[in-house]
């Protein structure tokens, strides 16, 4: 089953592509909650390249990687990646608002789909914010 996120970030296309795929920026918003955090990120991106980050919660209680490789990368549009045996896409297209980007990933059978769209959908959330306060 294919969940997909969304929201529109006012800002133009080269600056939320940069967020998005620059590991300093995505120290800084890649969170689902505020009592989590990103420790590490590691991006090369281009098709074949591999990505990861570390995502902690702040009490040191818990963390998790999130790695994968890119599928296909076209610059300011759209990016494709596998993680584990999943796949996911992320979509960039300019609006009249500033740029909409769409997330969909298969989801996985451990955690329920509403929980799992949740999660990406305020990851997502902290990203919009990061980006039009920066």
């Amino acid at each position: 089953m294919k969940i997909t996120v969304e929201t529109t970030i006012s800002a133009p296309a080269g600056k939320v592509w940069h967020a998005y795929t620059t590991p300093a920026d995505i120290k800084q918003w890649n969170a689902a909650s505020d009592d989590w955090h990103t420790t590490a990120a590691a991006v090369d991106l281009r098709v074949g390249g591999a990505f990861s980050s570390r995502m902690e919660a702040k009490d040191g209680s818990m963390g998790f990687d999130f790695a994968g490789t890119y599928t296909k990368v076209v610059e300011n549009q759209l990016i494709e990646y596998a993680f584990g045996d999943r796949t996911a896409q992320v979509e960039f297209t300019d609006t009249s608002d500033g740029v909409k980007i769409s997330v969909s990933f298969e989801a996985e059978t451990q955690y329920p789909v509403e929980q799992q769209r949740q999660g990406w959908q305020s990851i997502l959330n902290n990203f919009k914010k990061y980006v039009e306060a920066k």
